[in-house]
């Protein structure tokens, strides 16, 4: 687990705020559509993260609120489904995820220092899709 930097603020501490590490994830079929919903279902059932999160949990998604761990509601930009039995980056997840971080969908409610790592990791997905992400398109 990879944490930000806790920042003093007057009544104590930001929030421990954190960029998942890279998983390395094999690639689903590029034209695999991407159902986060469904997916989250198929990913908490993999992960036996019925009740609350885990670590196998954790790794399909990008980010999380370290300090809310334990809530479904801390994790953001899932990027990954079950598939055959295996746990897989979707490239059209990949892709929706990038679209938040580039505003669409209301964007990405994260704090500014975890952006750039975000970033980072999702252009590993993208390099491996022989592509390149958006923001490093000219």
């Amino acid at each position: 687990m990879v944490t930000g930097v806790l920042e003093p603020r007057a009544a104590g501490y930001v929030a421990d705020m954190a960029v998942t590490n890279f998983q390395d994830l094999p690639l689903a079929d590029r034209d695999r559509a991407w159902d986060g919903d469904a997916a989250e279902k198929r990913v908490r059932a993999w992960a036996g993260a019925e009740d609350e999160p885990n670590q196998k949990y954790r790794d399909a998604h990008v980010w999380y609120d370290a300090d809310k761990k334990e809530n479904f509601t801390a994790y953001k930009l899932l990027i990954a489904d079950v598939v055959d039995g295996r746990l897989r980056a979707v490239p059209r997840g990949v892709m929706a995820a990038a679209n938040v971080m580039e505003g669409g969908r209301g964007g990405a409610d994260l704090p500014a220092r975890d952006i750039d790592r975000v970033k980072s990791h999702l252009a590993k997905y993208y390099a491996k899709m022989d592509d390149q992400a958006p923001w490093e398109r000219d």
